[in-house]
């Protein structure tokens, strides 16, 4: 059966005394229904992540708004990386930047969880094998943007950088959604799925060309313009229309308390360029701009 086809199924997974439960939200959202009948306060509960992967995959660039922003070449091919699961996180978790770091920033993303074992399977195939989707965000910290070889290991892979949820839905077309973040209760990124520059069933088909995709893997879709750093007190929201939406509060952690290894940095054009976006090209224009009208004013030597 194809995770497009309706009617909407919603899964979420909760602690219920301590243990993990697997529940599913009431008509009007504000009760959760455990599989035993009992009900509890949707407000009340603490939430899990909605998957346990054995690993999460994830795409580089593929919304073309963000291609813009980056003023990138046209893209032919798409390129992966890699977070550990300990970056797992869940709805209403915290986000915690540590204190001697300073960007840390939101990248919404529609997570595409394996239902079925998957290794070359065909697109169209594709979501045939696919348990469900979520709002994710892929949080990343640019603090540690030139360390480990452009791995992003320490930028994308730090403990609860990658939440998911409220639950897994299926039944939703995804391909007709819309994902837009909101920093405390204000819109900072929109974009359409269809945006996307390789779409979802290409990605999955891609991947499990070489790499077997396992019942509860997590791969990341990519994020569109206008990723920016968090502040300490945020609140951030990603929602995929048809599907749900994920809420983080951003707080602060002590930093580590041995001085070995890289350490935190922000002062790089490398680094700065790309926490930024959109806003840092457009200092550079204004920088270019006003040295280009310095040249134009010397006079000509006569």
């Amino acid at each position: 059966m194809s995770v497009l086809d309706g009617p909407r199924r919603e899964i979420r997974r909760i602690l219920d005394g301590g243990t993990p439960q697997w529940v599913s939200p009431s008509d009007d959202g504000s009760e959760l229904v455990l599989m035993d009948g009992r009900r509890v306060p949707e407000s009340t509960v603490t939430y899990l992540p909605p998957c346990d992967p054995s690993k999460i995959l994830c795409i580089h660039l593929n919304y073309d708004s963000r291609r813009v922003e980056f003023r990138a070449p046209a893209l032919t091919t798409p390129t992966y990386f890699q977070k550990p699961t300990t970056a797992l996180n869940s709805h209403r978790g915290v986000l915690y930047r540590p204190a001697d770091c300073q960007l840390m920033n939101y990248e919404g993303e529609v997570a595409a969880v394996v239902g079925r074992p998957m290794r070359n399977v065909s697109r169209e195939d594709v979501w045939d094998h696919l348990a469900g989707f979520a709002p994710s965000n892929d949080v990343g910290l640019h603090d540690f943007r030139e360390t480990d070889a452009g791995s992003m290991l320490r930028v994308k892979g730090q403990d609860g950088y990658c939440p998911i949820g409220p639950g897994l839905v299926s039944g939703v077309d995804i391909r007709e959604s819309t994902l837009r973040t909101y920093i405390n209760g204000a819109v900072v990124q929109e974009g359409p799925i269809a945006e996307m520059t390789f779409p979802i069933d290409y990605i999955l088909a891609d991947l499990c060309r070489h790499i077997t995709l396992l019942p509860g893997d997590v791969i990341l879709t990519g994020t569109p313009a206008n990723s920016r750093p968090m502040q300490l007190g945020d609140v951030v929201e990603v929602e995929v229309t048809g599907v749900g939406r994920l809420t983080n509060n951003v707080a602060e952690c002590p930093a580590p308390s041995h001085p070995v290894g890289h350490q935190a940095q922000q002062d790089t054009e490398g680094i700065l360029r790309v926490a930024y976006g959109g806003d840092w090209w457009a200092e550079r224009d204004v920088e270019k701009a006003a040295a280009q009208a310095v040249v134009e004013a010397v006079p000509s030597p006569s």
